[in-house]
């Protein structure tokens, strides 16, 4: 994905085309395409600024809305694997794979490893 381009461009495209040129007067000005004159000055009209939206997004976490009731659960019964959570979430409609699971515990920092400081069975 390419860059946006500056404030500065887009800025005097934009008083270009508020100073009486039309937008494919301030394209070829300015060397930027005829869609780009429109967008900017449509933006600059409706936000009062040119300057670039957000690019990208954030995907709200699938689990964000079960959180108390997963780490509920998991305090009631710690030797709980992840299938069985897995389980219990499809039972209540919520389907979710096994690694989204998983980083979600991950992220939650709970982990099914064996602590070092638990007894560890030792030969006779």
């Amino acid at each position: 994905m390419g860059r946006a381009y500056s404030l500065d461009l887009r800025d005097r495209v934009v008083a270009a085309v508020i100073g009486g040129k039309s937008c494919s007067e301030a394209a070829v000005q300015f060397a930027v395409s005829k869609s780009s004159a429109i967008k900017w000055s449509r933006r600059k009209r409706e936000t009062g600024s040119a300057a670039p939206g957000k690019i990208g997004g954030h995907r709200p976490f699938l689990l964000a809305d079960q959180k108390d009731r997963l780490l509920q659960r998991l305090a009631e019964k710690p030797d709980l694997t992840v299938q069985a959570l897995l389980d219990e979430l499809k039972a209540r409609g919520t389907v979710v794979s096994f690694d989204t699971l998983w980083r979600f515990l991950r992220r939650q920092g709970l982990t099914f490893k064996k602590n070092r400081s638990a007894k560890r069975a030792r030969p006779a």
